[in-house]
């Protein structure tokens, strides 16, 4: 069987094992002065473009609970940044894993004078610092942070993952008993799909899904609503999708484990046990990727795309794929389980019908293989380079002009969009896009590459312009167009002219872009730099006080940029 993706081979090379790996008495809880121990969200969910590394431990809705050493260690890397985990604190373990608490809102005393000190010294917002085992070893149960809502953040709580620290494998705490949720619900099984498969010219050519009710018959038991057998084609697959709930939350969260049988024979198991960063993507392979964009819940492929890692598959026949004769009845069963071991089944009849969905070659279309790096071009104004691995299997693309970009309040169109993948179609690498069009000498240094999103909106992909194009690296398929961002983004300060902020915390500011969104930011107090914290979810800037007041008048200047390089300036008074 031929493979492509050298990286996935030598990636998960090491993760064929499965099931527990790790003592959990090697390990405490990870947060003190909790009211009680909830979750909103568990370990592998399939988010766009990546699993979800970690378990989110919920915080009683607030900031400021004692995040404490699960083991004996030291603190290895201390992060600040705007987006991703925001503050997050690293601990190399003596027992060969390292933890990583994300979302903080403070680090420990100690911690957070010296990373306030690099900031200074380095007139950084941000700081990526790595630190030997000499520097903050820790004994188990040490505090070494506060929780808090920073970075990608949706609310207060902590993101707690575990790694191999010499493999960077990433563990389902859950699975390895590390932590123990409350949880008396079998995962729900929403809707099932059907996708028959033909191949044209070595290129899998997909039917579109037929979709199918599901209706609960008991506690863990589905049921389709169609009646009579299911008709399917020669050679197929289906789609489940899925969610899971736990006790005392709303949340919901992934499952662990999809197995399907065909007449009591196992075809296909997906399990979510670990694994590695560099194919975290790979969520859109393991997900149908064309429901998985348009559904809350996890739409999981019962087949395994060419180029989908084997760890994900402990158990696999035909690729997933069922193969059912003209007439024929066979049964199928599919179970979800999640990772705290309750499990819901859904069990229906399928019939080979007459007839085979047969696909026709296209002699328009261009195929694209990936073990070979290709070249897509539409006359001479766009042009796309794909490395070898970008996509998971061969396909056939049609480039040429896509749909009218909408242009948004300040933004200019300056080209047709082009289209060269079909927009529901994954990469896992990103593609290099050259156009070419007239931009106005004025507008050249504000001009980027766009894509259209499934609402007909702009979205920002970057670039830069030279020698009559534009330039970008992207990783979402979909129409393409130059355009301009010609608006500066906006600032406005949470506090009055003059207003005394004795006794606040800090000095915030609500700063929003319309398009490229922001890149860089600078707050000066009395012409001095000062560090400035941004929380992209909740749209602010903050300067947390480091000094004592000084009961006088401050002047303040902030000035934020945009990704296209607008810039917007503010200036005020506080006393303090």
């Amino acid at each position: 069987m031929q493979r492509f993706l050298i990286l996935f081979l030598l990636t998960t090379a090491c993760l064929g094992a499965q099931g527990q790996q790790l003592d959990p008495n090697d390990y405490i809880y990870p947060l003190r002065e909790l009211k009680q121990r909830l979750y909103s969200a568990n370990f592998g969910e399939i988010r766009p473009g990546h699993f979800h590394a970690g378990v989110d431990i919920k915080t009683d809705a607030e900031e400021g609970k004692p995040v404490v050493a699960a083991a004996d260690g030291y603190v290895s890397r201390v992060v600040l940044q705007a987006g991703g985990y925001g503050r997050a604190v690293y601990l190399t373990l003596r027992n060969g894993t390292t933890v990583v608490y994300g979302h903080l809102r403070r680090f420990r005393d100690d911690i957070e004078r010296h990373v306030r000190r690099e900031r200074y010294e380095r007139r950084s917002n941000g700081v990526n610092l790595w630190f030997g085992p000499g520097t903050w070893p820790v004994k188990q149960g040490d505090v070494v942070a506060y929780s808090g809502d920073s970075g990608s953040s949706g609310g207060p709580h902590l993101h707690y993952e575990i790694r191999d620290t010499e493999t960077q494998r990433l563990y389902n705490p859950v699975r390895e008993g590390i932590i123990r949720p409350r949880d008396e619900y079998p995962p729900r099984i929403v809707r099932l799909h059907y996708v028959e498969v033909d191949t044209v010219q070595g290129v899998p050519v997909r039917s579109v899904p037929e979709s199918y009710a599901v209706v609960r018959t008991a506690a863990g038991r589905y049921a389709l609503t169609h009646d009579g057998p299911v008709g399917v084609g020669r050679r197929g697959y289906f789609v489940a999708e899925v969610t899971d709930r736990r006790n005392d939350v709303w949340n919901t969260f992934g499952v662990w484990r999809v197995t399907a049988f065909a007449d009591g024979i196992p075809c296909f198991e997906f399990r979510m046990d670990s694994f590695t960063y560099d194919i975290s993507r790979c969520s859109d392979a393991v997900s149908c990727y064309p429901i998985q964009i348009n559904s809350r819940n996890e739409a999981i492929r019962l087949a395994q795309l060419e180029g989908a890692p084997d760890s994900f598959y402990p158990t696999m026949a035909e690729r997933g794929l069922i193969r059912t004769a003209e007439g024929q009845v066979r049964r199928i069963r599919i179970e979800a389980e999640d990772d705290c071991g309750n499990v819901s089944t859904l069990e229906f009849a399928v019939r080979g019908r007459a007839g085979e969905f047969r696909a026709e070659a296209d002699t328009t279309a261009v195929t694209l293989r990936p073990d070979r790096t290709s070249v897509l071009r539409v006359g001479r104004e766009a042009e796309v380079r794909i490395p070898e691995g970008t996509i998971y299997e061969p396909i056939f693309v049609r480039p040429g002009l896509g749909e009218a970009p909408q242009a948004d309040s300040g933004v200019v169109v300056l080209s047709p969009a082009y289209r060269f993948f079909d927009p529901a179609t994954p990469l896992f690498r990103a593609v290099e896009v050259t156009l070419r069009g007239s931009v106005p000498r004025p507008l050249q240094l504000r001009a980027q590459l766009a894509v259209r999103t499934r609402r007909g909106s702009l979205a920002c992909v970057g670039g830069a312009y030279a020698d009559g194009a534009v330039t970008a690296s992207v990783r979402t398929a979909g129409d393409l167009a130059i355009v301009a961002d010609t608006l500066p983004p906006a600032i406005r300060p949470l506090f009055a002219e003059g207003a005394d902020l004795t006794r606040a915390e800090g000095v915030r500011f609500r700063a929003a872009d319309n398009f490229s969104g922001i890149a860089s930011w600078r707050l000066h107090i009395d012409g001095k730099w000062v560090p400035c914290d941004r929380f992209p979810m909740k749209g602010t800037l903050v300067h947390f006080f480091d000094a004592p007041a000084q009961r006088r008048t401050h002047a303040v200047r902030l000035s934020v940029t945009d990704g296209c390089g607008n810039a917007t300036h503010f200036e005020g008074t506080f006393y303090r």
